[in-house]
């Protein structure tokens, strides 16, 4: 077990519990909030101060859980909040909420020597969390949250405020079970501390204050004073540190680019490899709408053709994974593995056939789609330790052929609210893959054998999560850092 790795010096870790009075259908309930993040200590004048890790915790009661599956569409008892033994799972939308997804907007007051602004502090969690059948429902959302820059020295604040809360109940497959979301206006319940980190403003040479636009930067007497309020900049300017140099092309506004994780099953090894953050480049492509008259379904498609390549360090490959396993069920086996995605194929005209296929059936507001993505990749296993003790496996261990990794991703529009995956908005991407025989493996003996009977010959669920791509030609502070990298780095799931 390796212990977690602690806030940088400089920065202190919060954990504030905060209770909020929500406004329920069926009535005000009371939940719990806890936010935690990384702040850091102190800060200068005129320098940006970036809270980051920011991650709000809801715990909503077992009573509260009903109006969450309850479709205000319908006039039918609630949906089961969870499965019911012996029953069979569906995936249909609207048959019973298998989990929610979540929006947070945390409200927060910046405020220095009286003078304040407001900043919004955005999560979201990273797919759908589990609806339990009885007692309180837990949900983590996070995300990236804006700079504050103070004017002068002196201490600057940050207390929490209203909390708005989106919650849309989905079903195994991502559809919505719910004609529309359940959206949730919480106001801080009285007589407890709001403050979540105070931070230390002072060193730096005197710095010259910015003129209050709103009227905040007065005393209280009506005069101006030599303070004005803090200032409120764009979301966390960098991805987090594990996350790959991603940079798309600037110069054409088709390319994107996006963060990429996930989990893969060693069936034969009873457990899953997790593969580390990885930059994805998407050249969009040409876009069409088929008719309803020309569909064998009768309905209108719109179909977009793409393509899609893995990067890491300028090179068309997966980051290396350090895995440990028990092979055979006893022996603790430790590899470090390399998936590179082959070159695509090119047409009569040079330019790489489409892998990326999406598929949005138009039909008014119960439209759903789906995106495939084809990759062939080899895999190389290399720094292979069994029991602790270096096994020489050469430089050219890998599997005998290519294989193909079909994902597969889903979407549903109800009610103008997209649940699921899309290409230019991420989510989940699902596969199964099945590693072929391994072969160039050992030094002095031939190990191939070793690794086929370890890992190839059964299929592996795989389940991948893309971040929303940033346009390399726009300037989205939503969604890209200042150098045009992707801004959010998604979180793996199994």
């Amino acid at each position: 077990m390796i212990p977690g790795a602690q806030a940088s010096a400089g920065n202190r870790e919060i954990d504030v519990e905060l209770a909020y009075a929500c406004a329920f259908p069926s009535g005000e309930r009371e939940i719990e909030a806890r936010v935690s993040a990384v702040v850091p200590e102190k800060g200068q004048a005129g320098e940006a101060v970036q809270v980051s890790e920011v991650n709000t915790e809801l715990a909503l009661p077992a009573d509260a859980v009903a109006d969450l599956v309850k479709d205000p569409g319908t006039t039918d008892s609630p949906a089961p909040a969870g499965p019911t033994a012996g029953a069979e799972s569906t995936t249909e939308p609207g048959a019973g909420s298998k989990g929610v997804v979540a929006e947070t907007r945390l409200s927060v007051d910046v405020a220095q020597e009286g003078h304040s602004a407001e900043a919004v502090w955005i999560g979201n969690t990273q797919g759908p969390s589990a609806v339990p059948g009885t007692g309180d429902l837990t949900l983590a959302a996070s995300g990236a949250v804006p700079s504050v820059t103070a004017a002068a020295d002196g201490g600057l604040t940050f207390t929490a405020g209203q909390l708005a809360v989106k919650l849309t109940p989905v079903s195994d497959d991502g559809a919505p079970t719910r004609s529309s979301p359940l959206d949730l206006t919480c106001t801080p319940v009285a007589d407890q501390d709001l403050l979540l980190a105070s931070v230390n403003i002072g060193g730096a040479e005197e710095t010259a204050p910015w003129p209050s636009e709103t009227g905040e930067g007065q005393g209280e007497d009506g005069s101006e004073s030599d303070l004005a309020a803090p200032r409120v900049g764009a979301r966390d300017a960098a991805p987090a540190a594990e996350a790959p140099e991603c940079l798309g092309d600037p110069e054409n506004e088709s390319h994107l680019v996006a963060y990429i994780t996930g989990y893969a099953n060693v069936t034969k090894l009873k457990g899953a490899a997790k593969f580390p953050v990885a930059c994805a480049k998407i050249l969009q492509g040409p876009q069409g709408i088929v008719p309803a008259e020309e569909s064998p379904d009768g309905l209108a498609h719109l179909i977009q053709d793409s393509t899609a390549m893995v990067d890491y360090l300028g090179r068309p490959q997966l980051p290396p994974a350090t895995t440990t396993f028990l092979t055979f069920g006893f022996m603790p086996t430790t590899a470090t593995m390399e998936m590179t995605q082959l070159p695509l194929e090119k047409d009569a005209d040079g330019l790489p056939i489409y892998n990326v296929h999406s598929d949005l059936t138009l039909n008014g507001l119960d439209t759903f789609g789906s995106t495939v993505i084809t990759m062939d990749f080899s895999l190389r296993l290399r720094d292979v330790k069994v029991n602790g003790a270096a096994l020489e496996v050469g430089p050219n261990c890998r599997t005998s052929k290519p294989f193909r990794l079909t994902l597969l991703g889903k979407v549903f529009f109800k009610d103008f609210i997209f649940t699921g995956y899309t290409l230019t908005g991420g989510g989940p991407l699902t596969s199964s893959v099945t590693v072929p025989p391994f072969s160039g493996c050992g030094v002095g003996e031939d190990l191939d054998d070793l690794f086929t009977a370890s890992i190839s010959g059964k299929s592996g669920y795989v389940k991948q999560i893309q971040g929303p791509p940033c346009a390399a030609m726009v300037n989205d502070e939503t969604l890209c850092t200042a150098d045009r990298q992707p801004l959010n780095v998604p979180v793996a799931e199994r």
